[in-house]
């Protein structure tokens, strides 16, 4: 059996219609999985969910969701269930950040919308999925982190805070549950170009600060961090867990 073969699986990614979150669902079906397309607009997931069936017959369902709503996860989780029968892997990669700016100045209705939808919703929907997963002894969490979490930032402090926060879920994921099988990793993404990391990326001066130093010397694309979680959820990363995958064209070392 391939290490990478995800056959028979079940994976549920949030936020997945665009950047990293749509790579990896179109990476997991490709290697055989069937995928939870999941974003707050239904007509975007059913595109996303119908690119990936043109190509793999049947891999995968839409399902929108808001993560800031836990009545909505719950849903998220049960239409899975009843249309699959199980969710073998969950990749918590939606996430917001409303600010822009120094962290004396962020409103409070933002800072708690980023540690909301980034810590808290992680939280909830770890949860939903663990009891299923505790059962059969077996499964996979999956956190879309960031780099932001190892380090401090002038202007995206209390996302920096949310980022550092999910390292410390994932591990406490995985001591509770590895008795039972169950593996909790996050993936730390460095400057991605997505519709996301615009701001960072669409600015020259920002841009060049956060190449300049990085043995690669350049920002990445969403399909490099999609093969981590391809990794993550198969059989090649069985005996990893608690574990922060930095990606980031080495720009943490230097």
């Amino acid at each position: 059996m391939s290490l990478f073969d995800l056959t028979g699986k079940v994976c549920v990614v949030t936020g997945s219609t665009k950047g990293i979150g749509e790579a990896i669902v179109h990476r997991l079906a490709e290697h055989g999985a069937k995928v939870v397309v999941s974003s707050r607009k239904a007509d975007a997931c059913d595109k996303v969910a119908g690119d990936i069936n043109a190509k793999h017959k049947d891999a995968a369902i839409a399902v929108p969701c808001n993560i800031a709503d836990k009545a909505d996860l719950q849903r998220l989780v049960d239409t899975t269930n009843a249309k699959w029968g199980k969710i073998d892997v969950l990749v918590c990669n939606a996430a917001v950040n409303p600010f822009f700016g120094s962290s004396r100045d962020i409103p409070d209705d933002a800072f708690d919308k980023i540690m909301s939808s980034n810590v808290k919703s992680n939280h909830w929907l770890s949860n939903m999925v663990l009891p299923q997963m505790i059962e059969r002894k077996d499964g996979a969490i999956i956190i879309i982190s960031s780099i932001g979490g190892l380090k401090g930032s002038p202007v995206l402090g209390a996302y920096c805070l949310s980022k550092a926060a999910d390292f410390q879920l994932a591990r406490n994921i995985a001591v509770e549950n590895g008795p039972h099988n169950v593996r909790a990793n996050c993936i730390a993404p460095g400057l991605i170009k997505t519709k996301f990391a615009q701001a960072l990326w669409d600015n020259p001066e920002i841009l060049e600060r956060s190449t300049s130093g990085a043995p690669l010397k350049r920002i990445g694309m969403p399909d490099e961090i999609a093969g981590a979680a391809v990794f993550l959820a198969s059989q090649a990363g069985a005996f990893m867990t608690g574990q922060s995958l930095v990606i980031d064209g080495g720009a943490t070392i230097s």
